[in-house]
């Protein structure tokens, strides 16, 4: 039933997560990495997630309930330097008590952005999903973007940075215009539904 994906409710506070009767995929990357046309694109939906041209907009943690299967969660986006300082602890804050409550994570899908090499809160993520045992797949995002000889080096640059990731398996490139990586998302998310 991947096919059949609804917006659940945008929570801004983890008081107001909804109740944790369905496993999670989450969502997470850079402000403007384009977790929204992620969305959007994986399950053919145009306005299904808002997406926006300003960085830094995303401040709530929205729930989409993929059939009855898990919900996909899209978390606040991080290190947009124009956002207040109290916005940057109003996020660490919430990111923190998200992952404290302990629930049901099948896989964090970590966005980059493919033009850019992964930056210093890239590898601290990385590094926080490693040490809680998440299992995470990086997309190198907005493919459509590169010549060839700029993936190639966008994918070095990946494995230079996170040396265990597998292309093809745990790294793959993305792109909602073209849809790169739309069919092995989809296998791997059907792969979670039996689960």
């Amino acid at each position: 039933m991947l096919n059949k994906i609804e917006f659940i409710t945008a929570a801004f506070s983890i008081q107001k997560l909804p109740s944790a009767n369905l496993p999670e995929v989450i969502l997470c990357g850079r402000s403007n990495v384009g977790k929204s046309s992620f969305i959007n694109s994986l399950f053919n939906r145009k306005n299904l997630a808002k997406t926006s041209s300003v960085p830094g907009k995303t401040r709530s943690l929205n729930y989409y309930q993929v059939g009855n299967s898990f919900y996909m969660v899209d978390l606040p986006g991080y290190g947009y330097a124009k956002v207040s300082k109290e916005e940057r602890n109003y996020w660490q804050k919430i990111m923190e008590g998200y992952f404290s409550l302990g629930r049901n994570i099948l896989l964090a899908i970590h966005l980059i952005d493919s033009r850019h090499t992964p930056t210093a809160l890239d590898k601290a993520l990385n590094s926080y999903l490693k040490e809680n045992s998440i299992p995470y797949i990086v997309l190198l995002n907005k493919s459509d973007k590169l010549n060839q000889s700029e993936l190639a080096k966008a994918k070095r640059e990946a494995l230079k940075t996170f040396p265990e990731l597998v292309p093809g398996e745990t790294l793959m490139f993305y792109s909602a215009l073209n849809n790169t990586g739309h069919r092995e998302i989809m296998e791997r998310l059907s792969d979670l539904e039996k689960k």
